[in-house]
């Protein structure tokens, strides 16, 4: 059955790769292409290739670092939850953050203290590592470990959510919230993509699964530079 979808979705790839849509975008001032792709083929745009965890170190990816905004005295971590902040908090000197409220969509519930989340990487730093990572300079690794330039990246969650993730794949772990899966999927894709990360046999197999659930959504994503 797996292997009929496969095939089913190869040959989708190749029908609508050379239709993707794609819009002009700014970043950094320069000119990008963001492409918006249909789940099941987005899924088999990712090269496949076995993972290697050797030589993983967490500090092998400089995080958090300044941000966007290096002179407002807030890192990436506290810019993120500014950025999805559905009730901004105040913002206090060292950028402390005050009050506010944010959904962790992991696992459907609401947070009120900032000191309560993570901000987690969608493609987490370990799994990074082993789908090509390990082979990037140090200064690519630290943009993907603090990259706002793309939604998917970086969100915003309880940290139990987080911690019950921790460095596990979609064939591993899967947000317990009802009604998140396509979402969830849709952002995995499209920040491996982003990024050129690989994915392993048992990955894209459930990733293979998970997208044939999901008919109607598509994966949008931005090459990073």
């Amino acid at each position: 059955m797996i292997k009929n979808l496969r095939r089913a979705a190869i040959a989708a790839v190749l029908l609508v790769v050379p239709f993707l849509a794609s819009a002009p975008a700014r970043a950094h001032g320069r000119a990008a292409e963001t492409y918006t792709v249909p789940m099941a083929a987005a899924v088999h745009l990712l090269p496949l290739a076995a993972e290697v965890r050797d030589g993983y170190q967490r500090t092998s990816f400089k995080h958090w670092n300044a941000g966007k905004h290096p002179t407002d005295g807030c890192n990436t971590r506290a810019e993120a939850l500014l950025s999805e902040a559905v009730d901004r908090p105040d913002v206090l000197p060292g950028c402390r953050l005050s009050g506010g409220r944010w959904w962790s969509y992991y696992d459907a519930r609401w947070v009120t203290s900032a000191s309560a989340l993570d901000v987690d990487h969608m493609v987490p730093l370990a799994e990074a590592w082993d789908s090509g990572a390990s082979q990037w300079t140090a200064t690519r690794r630290e943009a993907y470990a603090n990259d706002l330039d793309a939604v998917t990246s970086l969100v915003a969650v309880s940290a139990a959510s987080n911690r019950s993730k921790a460095d596990q794949d979609p064939a591993e772990w899967l947000p317990p919230a009802v009604g998140v899966l396509c979402r969830y999927v849709s952002e995995w894709t499209a920040t491996k993509l982003r990024w050129g990360l690989t994915a392993d046999a048992t990955e894209l197999e459930a990733l293979t699964q998970l997208a044939d659930a999901c008919p109607g959504t598509t994966v949008t994503y931005e090459p990073a530079p």
